[in-house]
């Protein structure tokens, strides 16, 4: 049987019920839909973080530091040791590896919440999904995403039930955000090389003075210099993106991390 070209993403679960499909193949129309989906899946995240972390503590964090009139002080509070005490404090974890899992998770999270609050477009310039317009796939609680694309093809699937954990739930919304953002660039022809040759020189090193400079830079790039207009607000995001990586953080909440605490767990 042959399988149409499509992009879908359907979410069942409590109340949360979402689901649309992405019939009109062609690049553009592709990375627009992926870029919605991402910014669905990202906005649902925390709310499954709960069991593993002190969320309300953690955005409580990310307002005092989002309240610093700098950027730089911004971007200098999220890189400080004293992040990752405070952080530390507010894992739900006592097994030093697994802790350190979720640290990581804890980190993305503080980075998104402060920037949202300082004003920062973490989110790409789409509506969300907020509408059920297909037939659930599965009448079961789930979370799915199916594409095919010429030779893109990709399953990311969880039949959800009373023992599922919310972690798992977190993460393969995390999962489905990490592969959209592969592929946005590529269909949205962002030069995402480019972006990472103007970041050069920047690296977890970077600090002080050097830091200031670093945030100067991010503050003035141009994204019309590595994208189609239609997608130059989408290049700002991967800047952001690269920049954050580039120091050592992550706009982006780990799947990984997460695979590797639950199968610790398990």
């Amino acid at each position: 049987m042959r399988i149409e070209d499509h992009v879908m993403f359907t979410a069942k679960h409590g109340k949360w019920e979402v689901g649309e499909k992405l019939l009109v193949m062609d690049d553009k129309h592709v990375a627009h839909f992926l870029a919605r989906v991402s910014n669905t899946v990202n906005g649902k995240i925390g709310e499954y973080l709960g069991n593993i972390m002190n969320v309300p503590g953690i955005i409580s964090l990310a307002e005092e530091i989002a309240e610093k009139d700098d950027p730089k002080e911004v971007f200098k509070a999220l890189k400080s040791p004293s992040a990752s005490r405070k952080l530390g404090k507010l894992v739900f974890e006592t097994d030093k590896k697994a802790k350190k899992l979720v640290v990581d998770v804890a980190k993305a999270f503080l980075v998104r919440e402060t920037l949202v609050r300082a004003k920062f477009k973490i989110d790409y310039p789409e509506e969300p999904i907020s509408e059920l317009r297909v037939v659930f796939p599965y009448q079961s609680e789930h979370i799915n995403f199916t594409a095919k694309y010429g030779k893109w093809i990709v399953v990311k699937r969880l039949m959800i039930d009373d023992k599922t954990p919310m972690a798992d739930i977190a993460r393969i919304l995390a999962s489905i955000n990490e592969t959209a953002t592969l592929k946005i660039a590529a269909y949205a022809g962002i030069d995402v090389k480019g972006i990472s040759s103007y970041f050069k020189g920047i690296s977890k090193k970077t600090k002080g003075d050097e830091l200031g400079i670093a945030v100067e830079k991010y503050l003035h790039f141009k994204g019309e210099n590595y994208a189609p207009e239609e997608f130059v607000e989408h290049a700002k995001v991967y800047a952001l993106r690269i920049f954050l990586e580039k120091l050592g953080l992550n706009l982006d909440i780990p799947a990984k991390s997460l695979e590797k605490y639950l199968e610790k767990k398990a």
